[in-house]
């Protein structure tokens, strides 16, 4: 189990190949092949956890199922942040029971592609969503900083919305999920589907 607290920004790309581009200019290394993430956000009736600005995700890939709660989001030195509390379990479908047995349901899904990269204290990864490619850096503030002016951005260019947020900003409807085959290989995980949450 890890806990502590996710300090990050989004930056917005083109492409993939572009982020690609970028992050060999940075002479980064490749930590995590590109793979499918299928995320579930539950909430209970009353909608407890969107009200406080809490989220809890299980987030299943073809390896490893994780469950996380993110706690309500700041914004320091520039940055957004957020205590985060995430462990692996074994079993995602029997997990989605347990918590569903708890009174939790289903109450939004949303798909990426990611791939993820190592710089110094940071790890940046490359996103593929249906609403876009953008590149996550997540680490001590300073060291974000570092790398966005290394690849030409300034804090302008900071993303600090969840992608849930983006998702409904643009018009989005529904699930955040690709069309039965993604942008990849792969298919759409076989979760089940999630209603509306809001913007965590």
């Amino acid at each position: 189990m890890a806990v502590g607290h996710e300090t990050e920004i989004k930056l917005r790309l083109a492409s993939r190949a572009a982020g690609r581009r970028a992050l060999m200019r940075l002479g980064v290394k490749r930590s995590v092949a590109r793979h499918f993430e299928d995320n579930l956000l539950f909430d209970d009736d009353s909608r407890t956890l969107l009200a406080g600005g809490g989220v809890l995700r299980l987030r299943r890939t073809p390896t490893t199922a994780l469950l996380t709660y993110k706690g309500p989001r700041s914004v320091r030195q520039g940055v957004r942040s957020r205590l985060e509390i995430e462990t692996r379990v074994e079993d995602g479908d029997s997990m989605q029971r347990i918590l569903e047995g708890l009174g939790y349901r289903p109450r939004f899904r949303y798909q990426k592609y990611r791939e993820a990269y190592r710089l110094g204290r940071c790890e940046i990864v490359l996103d593929e969503t249906p609403i876009g490619v953008f590149l996550e850096i997540e680490g001590p503030p300073g060291s974000i900083h570092r790398i966005a002016a290394a690849l030409g951005r300034s804090r302008a260019d900071y993303v600090l919305d969840s992608y849930v947020s983006l998702f409904f900003a643009q018009g989005g409807r529904g699930d955040m999920v690709f069309p039965r085959r993604g942008p990849g290989r792969g298919g759409d995980g076989g979760a089940r589907r999630g209603r509306r949450q809001g913007t965590p």
